[in-house]
């Protein structure tokens, strides 16, 4: 008994370094330092407003043309409440608490949300990343007029399946292409997805080409390395920002961890019948970035950048060149932007580095976390 104890003791030790060997292997490492593209701000930090405090981090925002403002708590931090509304700067559940866990007889609620935005058309689009695929990614618009579900879609496994994470997207002018960005985490595939609400199908391009793929950078935020599980995990994420310019011409893009900022021409990521070898070559190198989170346009063409490194929000004109615009002493990770049709463009800040494969007690003990608004050089569509 004692030698089969042994021996499945062995075993089981023997199983595990392989597995951890198997994970290093894959998801584990070091980066190079990522250089500083920080320069003088143009903005003072007291331009920098605090419209919401939380007692949870907030993932992505979305602020209606009336200035509803709605969040996403950030789904890493296995939040009971997922889609919320700002009201007397108190976060409410949206469009009720029902939705916020599952429901009977299998009607649709949120699980796994990750992004939000607002279209032209006043609906509120929900982007559920099914746990990196494994259970349903999904996409539901709720109509802000009545607060009606009004678009719900499953995203099919040849498009969104097991190892994907989707978890940025961006709306046309019609509300008809929604363009998102699959990081692959897992499955190591990143890729675009481009979903047509009309004809309800969707389309998977660009998968692992340059554009989409991480660069060897750590990410230092603020004095924090991000290589969780002891080293095991090194956090150096594929294609997360999507911009898309005000007259649906342009999709602007990248990984996080890299430094440079793509872009592709709409005409030709909606022709399906571009081979992938061709549509690949119609892809731009664009500018040099930070590493970013998020990424919105203004109507003059200017590029917002969530600089997770320095706590800032970074500019690129119609010079290619990234500056800083503003910074403030209590963001952590500016995460996602919205403009807002009073002017403002907002940023949630979800602090990443407390949130990732922390306890909830660490969570907790991070908290507050902050929605901050700021004046933008120029005025942007409402929830993009």
């Amino acid at each position: 008994m004692k030698r089969i104890l042994l021996w499945s003791g062995i075993s089981i030790t023997a199983l595990l370094l392989i597995f951890l060997g198997v994970f290093y292997a894959m998801f584990g490492g070091r980066g190079n330092e990522f250089p500083s593209m920080a320069t003088v701000p143009m903005m003072p930090s007291s331009a920098m407003e605090i419209v919401a405090t939380l007692s949870e981090p907030p993932g992505n925002l979305a602020v209606s043309q009336d200035n509803r403002v709605f969040i996403t708590y950030h789904a890493e931090s296995r939040p009971e409440m997922k889609v919320l509304e700002i009201v007397n700067g108190q976060p409410k559940p949206y469009p009720n608490e029902e939705f916020q866990h599952e429901r009977q007889n299998g009607e649709p609620y949120f699980d796994h949300i990750f992004n939000i935005r607002i279209d032209r058309q006043n609906r509120l689009w929900t982007l559920d990343h099914g746990f990196h695929g494994l259970k349903k990614p999904r996409l539901m618009a709720f109509d802000l007029a009545t607060n009606k579900l009004v678009h719900d879609v499953v995203l099919p496994s040849d498009i969104a399946g097991t190892g994907s994470y989707i978890q940025d997207m961006q709306i046309d002018s019609s509300g008809e292409h929604i363009y998102i960005a699959d990081i692959g985490v897992i499955a190591k595939k990143p890729a675009i997805i481009i979903y047509n609400t009309k004809t309800r199908t969707s389309r998977r391009i660009l998968e692992r080409h340059t554009s989409v793929t991480e660069e060897p950078y750590e990410i230092n935020a603020q004095g924090r390395k991000m290589y969780p599980l002891g080293g095991l995990f090194w956090m150096h994420p594929a294609l997360d920002p999507i911009a898309l310019d005000k007259r649906d011409e342009w999709l602007y893009f990248g990984p996080m961890a890299g430094d440079k900022l793509f872009r592709a021409r709409i005409a030709d990521l909606n022709n399906a019948s571009l081979s992938l070898e061709q549509l690949a070559s119609r892809v731009e190198l664009y500018a040099k970035k930070s590493q970013c989170d998020g990424l919105s346009m203004d109507v003059e063409d200017n590029i917002y950048v969530t600089s997770i490194e320095d706590g800032a929000i970074n500019i690129i004109g119609k010079d290619r060149q990234q500056k800083t615009l503003i910074k403030h002493p209590k963001m952590r990770w500016p995460d996602g932007l919205s403009f807002g049709g009073d002017g403002y463009l907002y940023i949630a800040d979800s602090d990443i580095p407390d949130v990732m494969m922390k306890s909830k007690s660490h969570i907790a003990a991070s908290a507050p976390f902050y929605i901050f608004r700021c004046k933008p050089l120029a005025s942007g569509v409402a929830g993009q």
